[in-house]
């Protein structure tokens, strides 16, 4: 089978979303997408939702750094979503309302898509004779997952974007793809990839000839828990105690605990929209009447009816970045009136994560178990995603495989271009996830 002369690939993910563009000689380049007179390589999985005050059935919809430029900028009612890759394969979500409006999954990702192919320009022009290849998780996030479902959301989302038929490979072959074109030697590689929603794991082993490469799947393992977890664990212990979690408040004669589950949504990034509801509200300022720290719940009010979601993710995110550069830092939050200042330190931050560091742990051992391989039969470890910063996460991995035989890539590109890579092979059907 003759290769195509041109084909894209896709890697729609939690926080971020990359497209490259593979040609017949085998380069590979990301997309760029042009904005504030910058161009970027990276487009933010993210949606804004305008109401356009005198015209109720008008809802502006933009995408990326134009939905965070919208959110941050527009004095009209707004509704933020990010990281709704989460909600892929969550039987549990059905629709959501929007200004009045019923929006299904498949609304919400193929207004996504349909905006990134917007702003790609001439990138993306008449793509429908051309294979793309897009990514999947080798395990979807969320309770109870149903990864049927996610693929078939993904299909008629991409389909009403004006994509082709799609084909989709796991994440982690993706990027296995684009280091196996580092390699000289047939060798076994571990490629484990750390999303904002997932940890995924595949070992193969690839064989160079004159005719190219080819590969072996051995095994794939993966788990719901990545980025998004670590920051809900400096959400968990230091910005929802500022913001109430943790107080009392007064019924009656007794003094209770205030209760938890309000908390937990707000320390999900893709459940944060859903806060901001009457109902939510009303609970709210009740609770706020009779607690004994009422100025922290009314913190907690003013970050959810202004909006404040996307910042407290920026400082979170920033803090989390910088105990992968050094042993402390200070997280900091000042909008709206609503100040925090804390210090975070790596031990505290390694000891929260722990839970989530055991489930990566087991998740890499399924690997070795479904394939009958031991870590001694890696040649290389391959490590992508903006987790594989985390220190303790990288000594989880040294202390299995050894410093040596750890590497890394481009962290945000390596998985767009692998797949597109595999959309020239003359026979990608290998690489396909089925």
């Amino acid at each position: 089978m003759a290769s195509p002369r041109r084909a894209i690939g896709v890697d729609f993910g939690t926080t971020n979303t990359v497209v490259a563009v593979a040609d017949a000689e085998g380069s590979v380049r990301p997309v760029s997408f042009s904005h504030a007179e910058v161009a970027h390589d990276i487009f933010r999985s993210a949606l804004c939702y305008e109401d356009i005050p005198g015209n109720p059935r008008k809802i502006e919809t933009s995408a990326g750094p134009f939905a965070i430029e919208q959110f941050l900028a527009t004095p009209h009612e707004h509704r933020f979503i990010q990281s709704f890759k989460s909600f892929a394969a969550s039987p549990l979500f059905t629709s959501t309302q929007i200004f009045g409006k019923r929006f299904t999954y498949e609304d919400i990702l193929s207004g996504f898509l349909a905006a990134l192919r917007r702003h790609a320009g001439d990138a993306l022009q008449g793509i429908e004779t051309v294979p793309v290849i897009a990514g999947r998780p080798v395990e979807f996030v969320g309770a109870a997952p149903d990864p049927a479902l996610a693929i078939t959301r993904m299909d008629a989302s991409y389909a009403r974007a004006g994509f082709p038929a799609m084909r989709y490979a796991y994440e982690p072959v993706g990027a296995a793809f684009f280091f196996a074109r580092r390699l000289t030697t047939d060798a076994t590689i571990l490629v484990a990839d750390f999303g904002g929603g997932t940890s995924d794991f595949s070992l193969m082993r690839f064989r160079k000839s004159a005719k190219g490469v080819t590969a072996e799947p051995l095994g794939h393992s993966g788990v719901g828990v990545a980025g998004d977890a670590f920051d809900f664990r400096i959400i968990d212990n230091v910005v929802a105690p500022r913001l109430g979690k943790g107080g009392s408040y007064r019924a009656g004669a007794k003094l209770l605990p205030i209760p938890g589950h309000q908390y937990g949504q707000f320390a999900q990034w893709h459940q944060l929209a859903m806060l901001k509801s009457p109902r939510v509200l009303a609970d709210l300022r009740k609770l706020a009447k009779d607690a004994q720290g009422p100025d922290a719940i009314a913190d907690f009010i003013t970050v959810i009816e202004m909006d404040l979601g996307f910042g407290l993710y920026r400082a979170v995110s920033e803090a989390k970045t910088a105990l992968s550069l050094r042993e402390q830092t200070e997280l900091v939050f000042d909008m709206e009136g609503v100040k925090i200042r804390e210090q975070v330190s790596r031990r505290d931050f390694e000891r929260w994560i722990a839970p989530e560091l055991a489930q990566i742990a087991a998740a890499l051992d399924r690997v070795f178990t479904v394939s009958g391989r031991k870590p001694a039969d890696v040649d290389q470890v391959f490590m992508t995603g903006g987790s594989s910063f985390v220190p303790a996460l990288h000594m989880l991995f040294e202390s299995r495989f050894g410093a040596a035989r750890l590497a890394t890539g481009d962290q945000l590109q390596s998985i767009a271009s692998g797949l597109a890579l595999i959309g020239l092979d003359a026979d990608p059907a290998q690489w396909l996830a089925h």
